[in-house]
């Protein structure tokens, strides 16, 4: 199983956020004296699970930092929906930036991105159907196609 573990300013409103916005649930919070999250496990349905803690800019070597801080995120956070529109809703209604909305995408997936008010990027799919490799690649083309004219 692997585990992202979301490193953030204020990890005591990232925790409601994602509750809030994707429905996770809090499984376990440990702070500082100073009252900063050092670890909190948020479990999502059967088998989703997020690390978040607060950052400690002046921790030791190694200490993660947060997208705020680094001005930007190089990872994705993904989650399978049942309900891609809704789950969209959802988090945009509790603060989320929409990055692009629900769209049928070539693969088969409804798919939408979002960024949290903490900076960390957000994907969510729901699968509709199953493409055959050879249409994937016939559709794929198109869509780029279809980019190269912007």
């Amino acid at each position: 199983m692997m585990i992202p573990h979301l490193v953030v300013g204020n990890a005591g409103g990232a925790i409601e956020f994602y509750k809030k916005g994707f429905g996770f649930e809090e499984v376990m919070k440990l702070a500082a004296p100073s009252g900063q999250v050092i670890h909190a496990e948020l479990k999502l349905g059967d088998d989703g699970m997020i690390f978040v803690s607060d950052e400690f800019p002046n921790g030791p070597p190694g200490t993660g930092r947060s997208p705020k801080t680094l001005n930007g995120s190089c990872v994705t956070v993904h989650i399978n929906s049942t309900d891609v529109d809704a789950a969209f809703r959802r988090v945009i209604e509790a603060g989320a930036s929409k990055v692009m909305p629900p769209t049928d995408m070539f693969w088969g997936d409804r798919f939408c991105k979002v960024i949290d008010p903490f900076g960390h990027h957000w994907s969510i799919s729901q699968h509709k159907e199953d493409v055959p490799p050879e249409e994937m690649k016939t559709r794929a083309k198109a869509m780029f196609a279809n980019w190269a004219k912007r």
